[in-house]
């Protein structure tokens, strides 16, 4: 394969393509998928922003919203699972808030 010199050049600068390749692991990859699939949803970038305004229980997200407990839940915990927010047991109630992560990506 032919690669243009210019092209050539700043690779050799950077240790070669092997060390390029190195430079991207798959489980960084593998994160930054769940993040971007959390974001691609717009009732999870709803909840996320509401949340950057204020922690919330699940009530309260469910009634600006408007969605079933299970619809919310599934988005709920994509948004979780992708380390976006996190939820806290206060008595009875989960409170959920944006993580440092989460607000790289709010509005």
């Amino acid at each position: 394969m032919e690669i243009p010199k210019p092209i050539q050049k700043q690779v050799q600068k950077k240790g070669g393509i092997r060390a390029i390749a190195d430079l991207v692991e798959d489980k960084d990859i593998a994160h930054q998928s769940r993040v971007y699939h959390a974001l691609s949803e717009p009732l999870r970038l709803k909840i996320l922003n509401l949340l950057s305004i204020q922690p919330l229980c699940v009530c309260l997200i469910k009634e600006i919203v408007k969605t079933s407990d299970s619809k919310l839940s599934y988005h709920l915990n994509i948004l979780k699972e992708s380390g976006l927010i996190e939820g806290k047991q206060q008595g009875n109630w989960i409170i959920y808030y944006v993580t440092k992560l989460g607000r790289k990506y709010r509005i």
